[in-house]
C-alpha cells in the first residue's frame, strides 16, 4: 500500500472516531471520507454531551441548592455526648440517618435519593401505620414524626394543618442553630439495626406564638432500621415521647403576654394560651 492510500485510510479512521457519538447515532454511520463537512470535519459534541449528562443526573434541591450544615454541625460538635471511632458501626448508622433526614428535607424527587429503597420504604412512628416514601416526602419529616392520634383539642401541634414548608419554618424559627442528632448506642448490626438516639437544639426563636427561653430542647428515642444489601433503608421504626419536645417549646410565655408584661399592660391576665384549653 503506497503512502497516499495510507494517508487516506488514516484520515478516514480519524474521521470515524470523531464522528462516533452515543447520543447521535446517525454520526456513527458516516463512514466515508467523501462527506463535505461545513467546518471541515465531523462535529465534536463532547462538551454538550457532558452538559446533557450532568443535567440529566442533576439533583433538584428544594431550596435551589445543596443545604449548608455549618451551623448545625457546629452545634453537634459542641454538644455531642458520644464520639464514635471513624468507620465504626455507630458512626456509620449516625451518618446514614443524618443523610436520610437530609434527603427527605432537601431533595424534591425520590429518584434522587441514595439512602432509601423508594419502592419498599416505610416509616413507622410510635407504632402507628407506616408511611410510604412518597407520603413521607409530601408531609415532611417533622409532620411525619409528629403525627398522633390525640383528639384535636389536646394536640399542641396539628400536623394535618401544617404543610411541608410551614412545619420546617416553625422549627427553623424556634431552633435557629439547627436540631442536632446523635447515636447514643447501637444494639445490633445489619440488616436489622436497633439503636438509641438523642435530638437537641436551643430554643432561641419564637415557636407557634411562644417566646424563646434560650434553653436546651432535647429528647431521647429508640429506632430500628431494616436495610438492604446496599445499606439502603427499607423500613424505619421510631419510638419517642413528643411531650419531651413540646414540654420545652411551650415553656416560653405566649408572645402577646410577653409584650403586655413589657409594656405594663395588665390585660395579659385575660388572655389564655391557645395551646392549653
Amino acid at each position: 500500500m503506497d503512502s497516499s492510500k495510507e494517508d487516506v485510510l488514516a484520515s478516514g479512521v480519524s474521521s470515524l472516531k470523531l464522528a462516533a457519538d452515543k447520543y447521535r447515532s446517525i454520526l456513527n454511520d458516516e463512514k466515508t471520507g467523501n462527506i463535505q463537512w461545513r467546518y471541515g470535519g465531523p462535529p465534536i459534541f463532547d462538551t454538550v454531551n457532558k452538559l446533557f449528562e450532568e443535567e440529566r443526573t442533576h439533583v433538584q434541591w428544594r431550596y435551589g441548592h445543596p443545604p449548608d450544615f455549618n451551623s448545625v454541625n457546629q452545634l453537634f460538635e459542641e454538644g455531642q455526648t458520644k464520639v464514635w471511632p471513624e468507620g465504626s458501626l455507630e458512626e456509620t448508622v449516625q451518618n446514614a440517618i443524618k443523610s436520610w433526614e437530609m434527603e427527605f428535607s432537601h431533595k424534591i424527587h425520590l429518584q434522587d435519593f441514595k439512602t432509601i429503597n423508594p419502592d419498599k420504604f416505610k416509616l413507622f412512628v410510635n407504632g402507628r401505620e407506616g408511611l410510604s416514601a412518597e407520603e413521607t416526602l409530601k408531609l415532611g419529616s417533622y409532620n411525619a414524626l409528629l403525627k398522633n392520634s390525640l383528639p384535636k383539642e389536646f394536640q399542641y401541634y396539628k400536623p394535618e394543618e401544617e404543610s411541608f414548608e410551614s412545619s420546617h419554618d416553625a422549627f427553623r424559627s424556634a431552633l435557629p442553630r439547627g436540631f442536632a442528632w446523635e447515636i447514643l448506642a447501637v444494639y445490633s448490626g445489619p440488616p436489622v439495626i436497633a439503636f438509641k438516639f438523642r435530638h437537641w437544639g436551643y430554643f432561641e426563636g419564637n415557636f407557634k406564638g411562644h417566646a424563646p427561653t434560650g434553653e436546651m430542647v432535647q429528647f431521647l428515642g429508640l429506632g430500628v432500621l431494616k436495610v438492604d444489601e446496599s445499606l439502603r433503608v427499607e423500613e424505619i421504626e421510631i419510638y419517642y415521647d413528643p411531650g419531651e419536645l413540646f414540654g420545652e417549646l411551650l415553656k416560653g410565655p405566649p408572645i402577646s403576654e410577653t409584650k403586655t408584661i413589657l409594656s405594663g399592660d395588665n390585660t395579659a391576665e385575660k388572655q389564655s394560651c391557645p395551646f392549653i384549653h
